[in-house]
């Protein structure tokens, strides 16, 4: 792909439903590092859409669904894709208690320990973001690296919601 289908078929902005809230410290954190990465360096292309980019994107959980509204740079919208968060359940909820495990671990456990638990974290979250881009199959391309800071900002949402 050209330079121009790059630029095209990419997010230049990403929105998160403000109405559920702030949380952690810890958690907008990840909130503001995943949305920045992802700004920088992505792969989103909404299937069909021959128009091309560069897109928006709004994410927002609404009665217990996720939902990804995609507009243009502009803000005209081309399609908005509701997903069930069942297949997400066991693997956000076990991200979370790693999560909580490694920023305790942080604080105050060896190098060693912080590595161990990483690992683990770093696991189940290529585990969702796989998950994540196989519920987006047919609906929405992005690569992994896109679907992985996709799945924080999922997760971010959920902590908060």
């Amino acid at each position: 792909m050209g330079a121009d289908g790059e630029r095209n078929h990419r997010l230049v902005d990403v929105e998160l439903d403000e109405s559920i809230g702030r949380s952690t410290p810890d958690v907008e954190h990840e909130r503001a590092v995943a949305i920045f990465d992802l700004i920088e360096e992505n792969t989103f292309h909404p299937v069909g859409d021959d128009q091309g980019g560069p897109y928006k994107l709004k994410l927002s959980l609404v009665d217990s669904r996720l939902v990804f509204a995609v507009s243009r740079e502009d803000g005209s919208a081309i399609v908005t894709h509701i997903l069930s968060l069942t297949p997400f359940r066991r693997i956000v909820k076990d991200y979370f208690m790693i999560c909580e495990s490694y920023y305790e671990a942080i604080r105050c456990s060896t190098p060693s320990q912080i590595e161990a638990i990483d690992m683990g974290r770093r696991g189940l979250h290529n585990e969702g973001s796989q998950t994540l881009m196989e519920r987006l199959s047919g609906k929405i391309e992005v690569d992994f690296d896109t679907a992985r800071r996709l799945f924080t900002l999922v997760c971010v949402l959920h902590w908060r919601g």
